[in-house]
């Protein structure tokens, strides 16, 4: 009876969290890198509630969950706002000081401050928008496994519990490429093979064969790869102690706002979504991976279609299009089929602060909020130029 009451009156919020949607080898290593004295990263509260404190002059006061979250999503925010500064200052700024002093040392290659635009020679504007993508995402990529210190077998789930899960966000993945290209692909506009590297604004219209493979290889393999590391490693991980929907949620808008344009925010913000969904019900962030690599080539396939200028292009795009979203839903209905067996599951914290109050924690921490904002109005710009 005791032992029982006593159960009753503790408040541990690494215990009450959910693991189940994980293997007990990834929820040991989390439950231990959460109880780590100096964490300041951890949501680690735990509190007799028969206990108070006495402090002087204001007498017996209980201790606070709600300050011990706020405290602790602080951290976490104001580190994710470096990170993500790290990003915007390399691409927007840095980027093009090196550019400039590339061309005043007399390579071909130049920008400008007023335009995201880089023109020059075919393999220096290849090569440096190679470096240039990897380096805006790696650095801060390495910036937060420094920070939260994580182990890789957390910072990165590995292993595949739910192999239907990995067809269905990829099926989903091929619905939502589909919806999501739509306005684009039935508008009187005439596109080009430059529309998919629209977020580069380069004219790879008059690459070379080599630099145009190259840099296509790079976009719709490496890119994603890098990318769904920083997105989905340590930054989810650490957001998850709060609830996988509220770590989803936050990760796609990240993904999302960092792209600088409004052309392409919903579509990264739904993708990041089903990647991260996929991931925690498949185990492996190599289904987020995939999800980002199939949209990636669908976007590029359905505009290599759409440069065909004779009358069977409609056909065939509209046939191509309507093969993937057959596709997709078949795939759907395997992986509702597999999910009886496999029910989903999303870890969730149901903590003193609601999840609008954790939004709002988040989004008057600096620098995260001041990035969020930053990007808006670079995208706000670049609509008006």
């Amino acid at each position: 009876m005791n032992s029982n009451v006593t159960e009753k009156n503790i408040i541990d919020v690494i215990e009450e969290f959910d693991y189940s949607t994980q293997n007990e080898k990834y929820n040991e290593s989390f439950r231990e890198w959460r109880r780590r004295k100096d964490n300041i990263y951890s949501f680690n509260f735990k509190k007799d509630q028969r206990e108070r404190v006495y402090i002087d002059g204001r007498g017996f006061v209980e201790k606070s969950c709600v300050n011990a979250e706020k405290k602790v999503l602080s951290a976490i925010f104001h580190t994710i706002g470096y990170a993500t500064l790290m990003w915007i200052v390399f691409e927007d700024v840095l980027s093009k000081l090196i550019i400039y002093l590339l061309e005043f040392i007399g390579i071909n290659i130049h920008t400008s401050f007023m335009t995201r635009a880089i023109n020059g020679g075919c393999h220096e504007v290849a090569v440096i928008l190679i470096v240039i993508n990897t380096i805006k995402i790696a650095l801060p990529m390495i910036y937060l496994h420094f920070k939260f210190r994580m182990p890789k077998k957390i910072a990165l789930m590995s292993s595949m519990n739910n192999p239907s899960a990995l067809v269905g966000a990829i099926s989903a993945a091929f619905i939502l490429s589909v919806v999501t290209t739509l306005p684009s692909a039935f508008s009187n506009e005439t596109r080009e093979v430059i529309s998919f590297f629209g977020s580069e604004n380069m004219d790879v219209s008059i690459w070379n064969q080599g630099e145009f493979i190259a840099f296509t290889i790079f976009d719709v393999l490496i890119i994603p790869i890098i990318s769904q590391i920083f997105y989905c490693g340590a930054a989810f991980t650490a957001l998850r102690q709060f609830g996988d929907v509220f770590a989803m949620l936050v990760t796609s808008f990240t993904a999302a706002v960092l792209t600088q344009d409004f052309r392409y925010m919903p579509a990264v913000f739904i993708i990041t979504l089903v990647g991260c969904c996929g991931m925690l019900t498949s185990g492996s962030v190599f289904t987020a991976i995939a999800v980002n690599i199939i949209f990636k080539m669908y976007q590029m396939t359905i505009v290599l279609i759409e440069t065909d200028t004779s009358d069977n292009m409609p056909l065939i795009r509209n046939f191509f299009m309507s093969a993937i979203v057959i596709a997709g839903f078949i795939g759907l209905v395997y992986f509702r089929i597999h999910t009886k067996k496999h029910p989903l599951r999303l870890a969730r914290y149901n903590g003193e602060m609601s999840f609008i109050q954790r939004i709002y924690q988040a989004t008057k921490t600096f620098p995260f909020s001041t990035v969020a904002i930053l990007c808006i109005l670079c995208a706000i710009m670049g609509a008006l130029i």
